[in-house]
């Protein structure tokens, strides 16, 4: 006769993928039922931390741990990947703007650098630490990314965590500062691409996923080549600036070079998890720049300025869709084979 207690356990071994449980239920059921007096086993619960285990164990089987399924093993390569190039594209962004931001800061005049600096000395010295960690963590996804390189995963998952909390206070601030809808829609989308992020690294770099590694370049380079190109969109097209656009470009840089290597090499045709992830985070991206051009809109911006936001969402959009439709069909593909 089944017990209340063993179908609670049951319930709880839904969450796991059905080629796990169909290996291990009974074997998971019998472990946490032995030692349980049978008298009280209707009366009891699964404990908080067995479900926990439970739920990350889940989360391991279906991105990809050892013996999962082709299915399983992709969504995995996919996870990480995109948790891996958003990174890289955080990091990249935090940098250029701290470095603009120097640069400016040494030849502004001396009036413009005092209003500046007043932000972070003119209230009390607990507002000025406040201040001046929500402007150094962003920073943070530059730990991540070496992190992550170097395979240090609970050191990149504490710093994601950090450097994604300014764009949760930034949410927190237009709500209660009576923002505008748009505003406050804008804030949202960014707080959750960066914890969104934060979330890949944490279920795709799992205990039994394989070591990050960045296709089609080199850490380091493809860092520093990222920082040089959203620096120089800035510099030579001053309204990518405004609109926040630089990750569009680099964005769109990259799926170019997947679409040249892809042309070149058939293994880099063969491979959905580069395609796919591009496509995720091409969609993340999307999302604010479709939300900053109806900012501009409201703005009664210049047409200039509207119309670089509309020629780069609407690139960012093609490419979405081509990198979708060219990964999906790799991956049906594989799926076939496997």
């Amino acid at each position: 006769m089944t017990t209340v207690i063993e179908q609670r356990y049951r319930t709880a071994l839904r969450l796991l993928p059905s080629y796990y449980r169909a290996e291990r239920e009974e074997e998971m059921v019998e472990t946490y039922l032995d030692g349980i007096d049978e008298r009280v086993r209707d009366e009891l619960r699964p404990a908080l931390g067995e479900v926990a285990s439970i739920a990350a164990l889940a989360i391991r089987t279906r991105m990809g741990a050892a013996g999962a399924p082709a299915r399983y093993a992709a969504l995995g390569a996919v996870v990480r990947l995109f948790a891996l190039l958003s990174v890289l594209l955080h990091a990249a962004s935090a940098l250029t703007e701290q470095a603009l931001f120097f640069t400016w800061f040494g030849a502004a005049p001396a009036q413009d650098r005092e209003g500046y600096l007043g932000d972070f000395t003119g209230h009390g010295a607990a507002p000025a630490l406040y201040e001046a960690l929500l402007w150094l963590l962003p920073l943070a996804w530059a730990v991540v990314y070496l992190a992550l390189i170097r395979d240090h995963r609970r050191t990149a998952f504490v710093f994601a965590a950090l450097a994604a909390l300014p764009d949760l206070v930034s949410v927190v601030q237009h709500v209660s500062g009576g923002r505008d809808t748009v505003s406050v829609a804008l804030s949202l989308a960014t707080a959750v691409f960066s914890w969104l992020t934060v979330l890949a690294l944490c279920c795709g770099f799992h205990c039994d996923a394989p070591p990050a590694r960045l296709p089609l370049a080199s850490p380091a380079p493809a860092l520093v080549g990222t920082c040089v190109l959203m620096g120089a969109s800035i510099v030579v097209w001053p309204e990518i600036a405004a609109t926040g656009g630089s990750g569009g470009v680099a964005f769109t840089a990259a799926a170019a070079t997947w679409l040249v290597a892809r042309r070149r090499s058939p293994k880099h045709a063969a491979d959905p998890a580069l395609p796919l992830a591009l496509a995720t985070l091409g969609l993340a991206v999307l999302v604010e720049q479709t939300l900053t051009l109806t900012f501009v809109f409201q703005a009664h911006a210049p047409g200039s300025l509207i119309a670089v936001t509309t020629v780069q969402a609407g690139t960012i959009a093609l490419l979405a869709a081509a990198l979708t439709t060219t990964g999906t069909r790799s991956l049906t593909a594989r799926l076939r084979t496997g």
